[in-house]
């Protein structure tokens, strides 16, 4: 049952731009060999890291999203794990929170949103005149 990986890792900042490139290369391979898919490989660049991590305070991270079996990402873990290129790692399944996504979202489509209603123009109301006071009242003048 192939589900939907993203794999990040992060390589040791002294790796060299083409020996960085046949470190992915070989990574992608593995993948491909073992019956999964690469949807998406990108070179994040060099950043600096939260903490220091044997004895490197950055990096070059890569993402990689991967469609493959669950038994092909532990091969796929543990190549990264015993490379000593490779400082740090994560893999996160994510064709759940896809799931979750499309489903909230397939919400969201079925409801009229209120900015498509037509809006109907508030009625103008007509000036009033104000009445007209008699001219034989008495001004009345306040004494403080």
């Amino acid at each position: 049952m192939s589900r939907t990986y993203e794999v990040m890792y992060i390589v040791r900042p002294d790796v060299e731009e083409a020996d960085l490139d046949k470190l992915i290369e070989g990574f992608e391979k593995n993948v491909t060999d073992g019956g999964g898919e690469i949807k998406t490989t990108e070179k994040m660049g060099r950043r600096r890291l939260a903490y220091t991590v044997r004895k490197f305070n950055d990096g070059f991270y890569i993402l990689m999203t991967i469609l493959a079996d669950g038994s092909l990402i532990g091969e796929i873990e543990r190549r990264l794990r015993v490379s000593e290129q490779v400082i740090k790692f994560i893999t996160v399944r994510t064709d759940e929170e896809d799931k979750r996504l499309a489903k909230v979202k397939a919400i969201r489509d079925t409801k009229v949103k209120r900015s498509a209603l037509p809006t109907a123009a508030p009625p103008v109301a007509e000036p009033v005149e104000a009445p007209v006071a008699p001219e034989a009242a008495p001004a009345v003048e306040a004494t403080v």
